[in-house]
């Protein structure tokens, strides 16, 4: 099985899924940065319990994001660049060998298998990435050579398939379900949510149904 290098950006803390704010606010003083480190950790141990990842690096300047993901066995890289996600993306992909694959930071239903399925489908075309749930943006970029390139952002799947980007088209629903808004959150919890996010949210009052 080919091995990937994944690399995962993450915002600092409070900056990060501003969409979610009107969420968490009622939460507790801390909510908002703890749901997003919640939703980090659980995306990036997923990563890690992936066979057909080799590594496993997240592109950061928060100080709590990287102890957590490090406690986990992931490596990190600071944000050198500080010139928005793309930017931070490179980075990272200039600091691993390659096959390597851009994962976005907010996917608490990701299953290790989805990941593997993913990215062996992958490997039989030189650039490739998974639509989010929508099918408008991206949750994952996979380049088997050359430069990342990536192009996340507002209309990031037309942009990749632009780009060359071949889409993959799976049975995967954890991989595809990224969090911006509460109704994404909901979606995640029905799919099922990681160990951290889940004992977040069980600490709440917030109903995921």
């Amino acid at each position: 099985m080919e091995q990937w290098s994944v690399v995962v950006p993450a915002k600092r803390l409070d900056a990060a899924k501003t969409r979610l704010i009107p969420l968490t606010a009622g939460l507790a003083p801390a909510g908002h940065p703890e749901l997003v480190l919640a939703l980090l950790a659980d995306t990036v141990a997923a990563a890690l319990a992936c066979p057909a990842v080799a590594r496993v690096l997240v592109v950061t300047d928060d100080p709590r994001a990287a102890a957590v993901v490090s406690a986990l066995g992931a490596r990190t890289v600071g944000d050198e660049p500080d010139s928005g996600l793309n930017a931070a993306l490179a980075h990272g992909a200039a600091a691993v060998p390659g096959p390597v694959a851009a994962l976005s930071s907010d996917l608490p239903a990701l299953r290790p298998a989805e990941l593997t399925a993913a990215l062996q489908a992958a490997a039989g075309v030189p650039r490739a990435f998974v639509p989010d749930a929508p099918g408008s943006g991206t949750t994952l970029l996979a380049v088997r050579a050359g430069a990342l390139e990536p192009r996340f952002g507002p209309g990031s799947g037309a942009a990749h398939s632009a780009g060359g980007a071949v889409p993959l088209d799976g049975d995967w629903p954890g991989l595809r379900q990224d969090v911006d808004t509460p109704d994404d959150l909901r979606a995640a919890c029905r799919l099922g949510v990681g160990r951290r996010t889940a004992g977040f949210l069980s600490a709440t009052s917030w109903p995921p149904g």
